[in-house]
Order: C-alpha cells, then sequence, then structure tokens
C-alpha cells in the first residue's frame, strides 16, 4: 500500500520497535486502526519539514500536530480543523473521492482484525450488543411473541380470548412489551374469591396465588351484619338483619363485578342452616345482588377452619385443637400428625365437633351487656355440657412442643388486640401471635373487669362486639378446660383463606407457578 502523497509507508511509528516498553498499548493501538501502524499515512522521512530533498510532511499542521486527531474529529461530524488551519492536501483529495478513509477502513484485513480484537473489548468492559435479526423488524417479532404467548396462555388456562386479553391489559399494562421482547411472557392475574356470610359477620377476600400454599390479598372486606339476631327465641331470620346482609352483599357483588374473577365460592353458615327462612333468604339474595350463596354443613365449615390455619401448625408439632368461635356455632377439630405429613392439614382431622352456640346465641341467653363473674361462670358451665358429649380420646403429649390450641375467630383476636394493648387493631401483629395459658386467663380477667362503656372504648373491641366479646371468652375457657394447653396461637384466619386455599390447590395454580419459573415439580 502507498502513501496518499506517493511516498513508501512508514514501517515504524518514528522509533524502533525495539524502543517500545509497552508493547500491549501499541498491539491495542494497531488493531484499532486495522492492524496498520498509528501514522501509517505518513511519507517514510521523519525529518523536519523543508529538510535538503525531503518534501514537506503532509500530515502535521503548522503547529506540529499530528492531522490523525482532525482526522478523527471530522469524521465525529466536527467539520473543519480548528485553530483556522488548512486541511492537508491529502484530506482534501479523500474527500473529494468519496471519503475514501472509510472506505478503506471497511477493507477485508480491517474488519478481520475489528473480529479478532471484538472479544478483547467486551473483557476491557465495553458492553456487547446482541446481533439483531436480519429481515424480522422488531414489531414483528413483538407480534408474533405475543400471538404464541396468548396460544399458550389458552392451552394452559383455558380461559377464552377475550377475558384473556382483558387479564392481560390490565395487570401488565406498560410493561407487557418490554417483557416479551426479553422472552418473559407476562401471565394474567389469577385471581380467587371466597365469601363467608355467618351469624354475626359477612367476609369478602380477593386474592391471587403466589408462592406454593400461599397467597397475596387483593381486596378484602368485612362487615358486622348479626344475621343471627333473634334466631335462637323465633327460628327465623328478621326483616332488620336480612336487610343489613343484603346491604354488604351488595358491596361485595360490586367488588366482585369490578375484578376478573377466575373462581370463586361464596358459603352461608349457622344462621342459613338454621333459620326456618333461610333458603327464602338466599333466594332474595340472588335476586337483589346476583350473588349465589351455598350452606355448608358443619363438617366442611370445620375442614375449612383447618385448612386456612394450615401454615401456623409448625413442623414439630404434632397435636392441635383448632377450634372456630363464631356467632352461632362453635367448629372445633382435634388434629394428629404423624411422621408423613399430608400437604393438606385437614387430613389430619382425627375427631370433629360443631357446638350449637356461639357469640351471639349465648350473649342473648345469658346477656351480654352486664356480665358479672357468677353470669361469667354460668355460660362456660354450658358450653362445658355440650363438650362432655364429645367423644374424643385424651391427646397425649410426649414432650413440650408436641401440642398447642390454635384459635381462630373474632373472640381470640380480641384478646390478643387487647393483650399488646393496640391504639388500633392491626392484623398484622396479630396474625401469628403466641399466648401463654398465664396471658390468656389476665386477659379474660381484666375484661370480666370492665363495665360495657370500658369495653366499648378498647380500640380492639369497639361497641359493636363489646355484648358479644365476653360470650366468646366462656367459650374460650370451657375448651381450655377440656384441653389444657401451656399456650395458644391466635389466627386472624378461617373459611375464606381454607376456601382460597382449597381453591388453588384444587386448580394446580402453585404447581403451574412453578413450572412458568422453570423450577422443577416434585412428584
Amino acid at each position: 500500500m502507498e502513501d496518499p502523497e506517493g511516498g513508501a509507508k512508514s514501517q515504524f511509528d518514528g522509533a524502533s520497535a525495539a524502543g517500545r516498553k509497552d508493547g500491549k498499548k501499541s498491539r491495542r493501538r494497531k488493531g484499532k486502526r486495522g492492524g496498520q501502524s498509528r501514522n501509517a499515512a505518513h511519507p517514510a522521512s521523519h525529518e523536519p519539514s523543508g529538510g535538503a530533498g525531503q518534501p514537506a510532511r503532509p500530515m502535521e499542521d503548522a503547529a506540529g500536530n499530528p492531522a490523525r486527531k482532525r482526522k478523527r474529529r471530522r469524521r465525529g461530524g466536527h467539520g473543519a480543523v480548528q485553530d483556522g488551519s488548512p486541511l492537508p492536501q491529502a484530506i482534501e483529495q479523500t474527500a473529494a473521492a468519496g471519503n475514501a478513509v472509510r472506505a478503506d477502513s471497511d477493507s477485508a484485513p480491517s474488519r478481520r482484525n475489528r473480529r479478532k480484537h471484538r472479544g478483547k473489548r467486551g473483557l476491557q468492559g465495553r458492553p456487547l450488543t446482541p446481533a439483531k435479526p436480519s429481515g424480522v423488524s422488531q414489531q414483528e417479532r413483538r407480534a408474533e411473541e405475543t400471538a404464541f404467548g396468548a396460544e399458550l396462555r389458552e392451552t394452559l388456562n383455558g380461559a377464552s380470548a377475550d377475558r384473556r386479553a382483558r387479564q392481560e391489559s390490565h395487570s401488565h399494562s406498560g410493561h407487557q412489551g418490554d417483557r416479551q421482547a426479553a422472552g418473559e411472557y407476562a401471565w394474567p392475574e389469577e385471581l380467587y374469591a371466597a365469601l363467608d356470610l355467618g351469624t354475626n359477620n359477612c367476609r369478602l377476600l380477593i386474592a391471587q396465588p403466589t408462592r406454593p400454599g400461599q397467597f397475596r390479598v387483593v381486596d378484602a372486606f368485612s362487615r358486622i351484619v348479626r344475621l343471627g339476631e333473634g334466631l335462637a327465641a323465633s327460628g327465623r331470620l328478621s326483616d332488620e338483619a336480612m336487610e343489613r346482609a343484603i346491604e354488604a352483599l351488595r358491596i361485595c357483588a360490586s367488588k366482585l363485578r369490578n375484578r376478573q374473577i377466575r373462581r370463586m365460592r361464596l358459603i352461608a353458615t349457622e344462621a342459613c342452616r338454621q333459620a326456618v327462612n333461610g333458603e327464602e333468604f338466599l333466594s332474595r339474595v340472588v335476586a337483589e345482588t346476583g350473588l349465589a350463596l351455598e350452606i355448608i354443613d358443619r363438617e366442611t365449615e370445620a375442614r375449612l377452619a383447618v385448612s386456612g390455619c394450615s401454615s401456623l401448625v409448625g413442623r414439630e408439632t404434632r397435636s392441635v385443637v383448632l377450634f372456630d368461635i363464631g356467632g352461632g356455632s362453635s367448629e372445633i377439630a382435634v388434629i394428629r400428625i404423624g411422621d408423613n405429613r399430608f400437604s393438606r392439614l385437614a387430613n389430619h382431622i382425627t375427631h370433629w365437633t360443631s357446638l350449637p352456640v356461639g357469640v351471639v346465641t349465648l350473649s342473648e341467653r345469658h346477656g351480654g351487656h352486664d356480665v358479672t363473674p357468677e353470669a361469667f361462670e354460668g355460660m362456660v358451665r354450658e358450653v362445658e355440657g355440650m363438650l362432655g358429649s364429645f367423644d374424643c380420646p385424651e391427646i397425649e403429649v410426649a414432650q413440650t412442643g408436641d401440642f398447642h390450641l390454635i384459635g381462630t375467630s373474632g373472640t381470640v383476636t380480641t384478646l390478643a388486640g387487647v393483650h399488646l394493648d393496640l391504639p388500633r387493631y392491626d392484623r398484622r401483629k396479630v396474625d401469628g401471635i403466641w399466648l401463654s395459658d398465664d396471658e390468656v386467663s389476665a386477659m379474660q380477667a381484666k375484661l370480666l373487669s370492665w363495665d360495657f362503656a370500658s369495653r366499648a372504648a378498647n380500640p380492639c373491641i369497639g361497641p359493636d362486639r363489646a355484648d358479644l366479646v365476653l360470650a366468646g371468652c366462656a367459650i374460650l375457657e370451657a375448651i381450655r378446660r377440656r384441653w389444657p394447653s401451656p399456650r395458644m396461637r391466635v389466627a386472624d384466619r378461617g373459611l375464606r383463606e381454607g376456601l382460597l386455599t382449597d381453591m388453588m390447590a384444587d386448580d394446580g395454580v402453585w404447581r403451574r407457578n412453578r413450572n412458568r419459573r422453570g423450577q422443577r415439580v416434585r412428584s
């Protein structure tokens, strides 16, 4: 290759090869210029300009600066050489010939050297941009991935096209295109809903499955409706009670309509089981709210309560008595866990019972406004008589930690809130807390010493529960006398959580989520 001025190409860059100390730096500079020396465009002579018999150095300006830097600035789009120096003739000829220098940089030797040093540049910290597929635009590629993701979701979930599109746009707006471009598919939310219409409360829970055995609450609703008020005396649901319940159910129906629910289960318990007009009331609920509730039996209610609290039973536990003190009934389940634990704790239930008494019915019979120690003991004895007919073998405790109680109801959560002296009830601080036997006794005695106004003023009780909390304490005391335990765990969960857990497990959503994340599924 000849110099642009016609001279022979210089072999070195103004110094001998032996004189260089940093050979690595020199090789890197050669690699950046396609394997050529730094000043390859310079003439062979390196004497000062105007020397005898030698032409002027065309690649230096009047200030003696190498023209290579100007050439790099020109390539970077800075225009003419700065400092007012005229362009050398070689660069003018190159520009007139249609950027011959740029064409020369794309020559075969230069391309080979770029490929040769590409890996080294990556090791030096320069990001390596992945090659884009040729012939397919980014929009076309995203369209293909979207179509594939939709087909795959339809196969796995069996959802309709319209519902799948609404879920996809609702739960992943703003991020779906980026995730699909990166090869990840934005799965739609799988929302489940559970509604529990009890004797005292109407509760709704909408949740999304997350890790195996767990879910994230998306929306929740709870209201005291006292559907079973006056039921023990008349055997019927009063008009006022039904109006309160339907008003709460309208709110639940509105929440359900605003969500894309994959599956829901709506249940009614003791009040509708006992009332002679229970079925009539549920038909009215369907007509006025569109919600179709099913009346479950007592055994199903006990199993759902156990399913909802399964995560609170440790691996070291061998026996548990779980109780749910409701408004019109109280469910008790005896659980014995052997060496092999089932995935569903409800499968370990050995004995269960449902007492036809709850906080509403017991307080109506004995009075809940002004409760004396004698009246409280009378409520305890009544419940003890019901437990006496429960045929259940004694629980053997081999060592400390093998056995404990679990309470899931407003009674035990209220005791925990009072024990923690919370300024207002906080589920996060109550759910899962342990109370010793002495602490439970102290809280019951404290509540019994308060009058109605003091109980109503407590933020964890309130006026709606002030006349019911001592009746719940009486049921709890009867259970503690039948199954003495050094400690009790408090669960702010119950039937709704059990409904959600069972539905998600039946649909296999946790197993499907593990497959999506590429995790190995246990046999």
